[in-house]
């Protein structure tokens, strides 16, 4: 149901080419490339790290993968729901969205995402510049006594340029454009598959049998007093949040679908399964530190360096480099691109908005932002996935409920058709929507504690994304009936 605008919606302030409709004959990707785009972006060191926390606080390791296979299935499907459109009508995340909050509450509402990209934009590239500077230091140890850049930064000047220079790399890609991104994916997804089962082969190899490996994760230390639900539910949650930001602006990836079965078909086919693969190399792996180096080592950054062949750590260090651009390009900088282009879509293109995302990436000086484990998941992840949550459930129930999967198309890029500037009925469910949740964020933030509130609220913070998802979709159905 694809169509060609009018003159006086391509002259509208709310189009840019890289906005336009995709035509069918320009449309490229195929199942392949969305399994790929979901290997290249969960074959990650955050994924690789994902179970540690859960076995940390009391799991098994089969109960940490559990969680996280049922986190990303439950994902996958505002995943392919949002994706439909996307993929039917050839229009990006933020076009989309003006049909449900307005043409100009859209642009907040993509901020909302966007903004979560440019952080997350700013951690991978830390990490990635970070696992540069790590492996050079066992070639070149005197990089440590670099000067020190003060308390402000935080790090020496070695680590900052290490960090410029990984960050370089990811704007170099945004220059060349989308199509270079999915070049990028196909072909890096089956290199990182090959590194995870080759962690595997040389774990096996240098430290035993399969179960006598697995057999080591009793050797890790639960926090007290822990029981299951207490830690499944912010775990499942966190997991739902690690890609609740894919889940609205996969539109931005599905519009270049040859058909909706290439989009499903690849995503089912490359989330689920490589998330959990990878984080149980993550454990496994893990396991067979404890009986090489006699101590549980999670990062594999820290793991790579204590190789002591110079060829090996250069190997990884290419590696780790592709794994942490794979998933920044694709998971980060193409969303947050758009949704800052979406402020003045005349004035900023795709191209300036992924450089925007980049500035802002290292403003928030990521590096500090990761110091905190603890605030990582319960301040970031699940903080986030909240906000999210909310948009998601609006969104589907706009798309799938109200407008029954038909949308006027030329009305979605003209100031003068009949959608409102602000829909209420959006903004009102989502701010009910977070309201739940509002007291055991305080928590988190220190702001209160649990005995004035009561636990019944901090609990339900960890719920955050299925209870603002619920409230919204609900809330918006019935304001909506009201207004229609």
């Amino acid at each position: 149901m694809l169509m060609n605008l009018s003159d006086s919606s391509k002259e509208s302030r709310f189009y840019n080419e890289d906005f336009a409709p995709i035509p069918l004959e320009k449309r490229t990707w195929n199942s392949w490339n969305y399994a790929s785009i979901w290997i290249g972006m969960a074959v990650c060191v955050p994924t690789y790290m994902l179970a540690s926390s859960m076995i940390q606080e009391g799991m098994s390791w089969w109960q940490a993968v559990f969680t996280i296979l049922l986190g990303n299935v439950i994902v996958l499907v505002p995943l392919i729901l949002n994706g439909f459109p996307g993929a039917k009508y050839g229009i990006p995340f933020p076009v989309l969205i003006r049909s449900s909050f307005g043409m100009q509450g859209s642009i907040l509402a993509g901020l909302l995402r966007g903004l979560v990209g440019c952080g997350w934009f700013g951690i991978q590239s830390w990490i990635g510049g970070n696992a540069i500077y790590q492996l050079l230091l066992v070639i070149i140890p005197d990089l440590a006594n670099s000067l020190f850049l003060g308390d402000f930064i935080g790090l020496n000047i070695a680590q900052l340029t290490c960090f410029f220079i990984f960050w370089g790399i990811n704007i170099w890609i945004i220059h060349k454009g989308i199509e270079t991104v999915r070049i990028f994916e196909s072909w890096s997804a089956p290199v990182l598959l090959i590194a995870g089962l080759g962690l595997m082969v040389w774990a096996i190899s240098s430290a035993g049998s399969f179960s006598q490996i697995l057999a080591q994760t009793s050797s890790f230390h639960p926090e007290p007093g822990s029981t299951f639900s207490s830690i499944f539910w912010p775990s499942l949650t966190a997991i739902v949040g690690f890609w609740a930001t894919l889940s609205l602006n996969i539109p931005d990836f599905t519009r270049y679908a040859i058909n909706q079965k290439s989009h499903y078909l690849g995503q089912a086919l490359g989330l689920p399964a490589t998330m959990t693969l990878f984080s149980f190399i993550g454990i496994f792996v893990t396991s067979a530190t404890i009986l090489i180096f006699g101590e549980a080592i999670w990062d594999p950054i820290i793991l790579l360096s204590k190789f002591d062949s110079a060829v090996v750590i250069i190997l990884s260090m290419l590696l780790l480099s592709i794994a942490t651009l794979s998933t920044n390009i694709a998971a980060n900088v193409v969303a947050s691109a758009n949704d800052i282009a979406n402020i003045a879509p005349r004035k900023i293109s795709f191209k300036m908005g992924g450089y925007i995302t980049g500035v802002i990436g290292i403003l928030i000086f990521p590096w500090k932002l990761l110091a905190d484990p603890s605030g990582f998941i319960f301040l970031w992840l699940i903080a986030y996935s909240a906000l999210l949550g909310a948009i998601a459930g609006i969104m589907i129930c706009d798309f799938f409920v109200v407008r029954k999967r038909k949308l006027d198309v030329e009305a979605l890029y003209n100031p003068d058709s009949y959608l409102p500037n602000w829909n209420k009925s959006a903004w009102i469910a989502f701010c009910l929507s977070i309201i739940p949740v509002l007291p055991g964020f305080f928590i988190q933030l220190g702001l209160v504690n649990v005995e004035t509130v009561g636990s019944f609220w901090n609990d339900l913070y960890s719920y955050a994304w299925f209870i603002t998802f619920g409230i919204a979709f609900i809330v918006y159905r019935v304001l909506s009936k009201k207004t229609t």
